[in-house]
């Protein structure tokens, strides 16, 4: 009886820590957005202008809110060049670019999903 209850109380305490860590983890990346942003950038530099037409339904304000969050968690890196007129893009940080595995899991979990319910519907 009392291996069960050891048994019982490490799972326990590993799932509360697995918890703990997605909650930090979604505080940084959660909501609608930030992941569709990060997921845009693992694969190019892009202007401002470039990630509003590329990610649908984002309106300007949301995404420049979104964009400053990710960046101060060190997660994205916004640069200026001096050239006229004044240009601005957006990038992965070394560690914004830990989130690609990630990012193409939760895609590659999204794809399978649809075609399950599309065929389920069919």
């Amino acid at each position: 009886m009392e291996n069960k209850k050891t048994e019982y109380d490490n799972a326990t305490k590993v799932c509360r820590h697995n918890i703990r860590a997605i909650h930090d983890t979604m505080d940084v990346i959660g909501g609608k957005w930030k992941i569709s942003i990060i997921s845009c950038l693992c694969f190019e530099t892009m202007r401002y202008s470039e990630l509003l037409k590329e990610i649908e339904g984002i309106s300007g304000k949301m995404l420049s809110r979104e964009l400053k969050d990710l960046e101060i968690n060190g997660l994205v890196m916004r640069t200026v060049s001096n050239t006229n007129p004044i240009s601005v893009v957006y990038e992965l940080t070394e560690y914004g670019e830990t989130l690609k595995d990630l990012t193409l899991t939760i895609a590659n979990w999204g794809n399978a999903h649809r075609e399950k319910i599309i065929s389920e519907y069919n």
